[in-house]
């Protein structure tokens, strides 16, 4: 078996490297090679990271934030706005705003925008249970007023999502 091999382990090691953001196959070999390189020091590390990732980061069945409970701290935060809710694309829209501690609401994870290009439609993101939370919401408390932000990107796809 040659190193520059199109099957086994490496090349697959490879492959699932490349498919993650932002790696593409010369930035996947590289990574592959460094972990096999050092095997104790980071390859078996991120190994054992994945694999307790796997394990026990949940996906909050309220908001779609994860976490290691369900549902999430934000969620459980009683000190939190029930009735202002911050819509966001992905997760990690959400640990953005966090990160600037400027919002004190609830939110809403949609799992991504619409794309006709990408074959993204309604279905495929969480709108259906953001629809059942201002539901929910407004049945507990009719004279309540709820803020729905939408802090989607300024693209088409973005702007096509806050649109439906």
């Amino acid at each position: 078996m040659s190193s520059l091999s199109t099957e086994g382990p490496l090349h697959n090691l490879i492959r699932m490297f490349s498919r993650l953001p932002g790696l593409g196959s010369r930035s996947a070999r590289r990574v592959a090679l460094h972990l096999l390189s050092d095997r104790s020091g980071a390859m078996m590390p991120l190994a054992h990271a994945i694999q307790e990732a796997a394990e026990h980061i949940k996906e909050c069945k309220i908001c779609g934030n994860l976490d290691m409970i369900d549902p999430c701290g934000i969620c459980q935060d009683v000190k939190r706005q029930d009735h202002s809710i911050c819509v966001v694309a992905q997760v990690s829209d959400l640990w953005a705003i966090e990160r600037t501690a400027s919002f004190r609401g609830r939110y809403h994870v949609l799992g991504g925008v619409l794309s006709a290009l990408d074959g993204v439609g309604p279905d495929d993101l969480r709108l259906h249970q953001l629809e059942q939370r201002v539901r929910h919401l407004k049945a507990e408390q009719p004279e309540a007023e709820i803020e729905i932000i939408l802090a989607l990107a300024a693209t088409v796809d973005g702007q096509s999502t806050a649109h439906y």
